[in-house]
């Protein structure tokens, strides 16, 4: 299988549209090189700093950039993660939304990000937050969703691989200052989760907060494949979804847990 993870250079001297319409290329451009699965940053639109921009720019679900997104994937005839918007609901607060469309350009799934960065301020007091766990099946491999800030949280990751993940996918605008704990934490999550990681932050500076970049691919023994640098960059990969049942076959670590978390899940 063959991903694409477009690091997006999010900068305050960029409009909102344009930088849409250059994304949607980017992702056309990705499906004509070969890519299977394109995975976008979090909140790209605005930047994840970005707070005073949250309720100007935010969107319904089904708004300019799910519109745009979807012809993206169509037009590339692959799997999208669109990274998040900020999601107007008509009837609750904003929400940190993800997106993933299939190669047809259809919504596949929505993700609405469960645990909000700030610590009483920020994100933390401007959005909700979700409530429920999110896979979504593609042909070789089940996706599980989260993003940024969730990456903290192993018991969210726990509980996406009990009910089906294989690939965990975690849009992100890190901080330059903690790209330390990014990678630590991402392939720490491949690890005792033994599945593969994509994890695609953003890179430039937003808010006047500079960004990680350094989008990285772990595969379920906790090898990064590979590791993007500081700027803008498409980071694409090969990789054998397969491999994860054999890891779990071959080392069966989860079979001898003695805690868990469990939900449904939503398709």
């Amino acid at each position: 299988m063959r991903a694409s993870l477009i690091q997006i250079g999010v900068t305050d001297d960029e409009s909102v549209e344009n930088r849409r319409q250059r994304v949607a290329s980017l992702v056309r451009e990705a499906g004509r090189e070969g890519a299977d699965l394109v995975v976008l940053p979090e909140l790209w639109t605005t930047g994840a700093f970005a707070y005073e921009s949250f309720a100007a720019e935010a969107e319904p679900l089904e708004g300019v950039t799910y519109e745009v997104m979807a012809k993206a994937a169509s037009d590339a005839g692959a799997w999208l993660h669109a990274g998040s918007i900020p999601e107007r609901d008509p009837e609750g607060p904003l929400y940190n939304t993800s997106l993933v469309f299939s190669p047809s350009g259809e919504l596949a799934a929505a993700y609405r990000k469960i645990h909000r960065f700030g610590f009483d301020k920020g994100e933390a007091v401007l959005m909700g937050a979700g409530a429920e766990l999110v896979t979504t099946r593609l042909p070789e491999t089940t996706l599980g969703l989260a993003t940024c800030y969730d990456l903290r949280f192993p018991e969210l990751f726990r509980g996406l691989v009990d009910v089906g993940a294989e690939t965990l996918v975690i849009p992100a605008g890190w901080p330059e200052r903690r790209l330390a704990h990014w990678t630590l934490l991402a392939r720490a999550r491949a690890v005792e989760n033994q599945a593969y990681v994509l994890a695609c932050g953003t890179a430039g500076t937003h808010a006047r907060v500079p960004q990680a970049g350094h989008s990285i691919v772990v595969d379920p023994w906790g090898e990064v494949l590979a590791e993007a640098g500081a700027g803008e960059e498409v980071l694409t990969v090969e990789f054998d979804p397969g491999r994860v049942a054999k890891t779990r076959e071959q080392f069966p670590a989860l079979k001898d847990r003695m805690l868990g978390l469990t939900a449904p899940p939503r398709r």
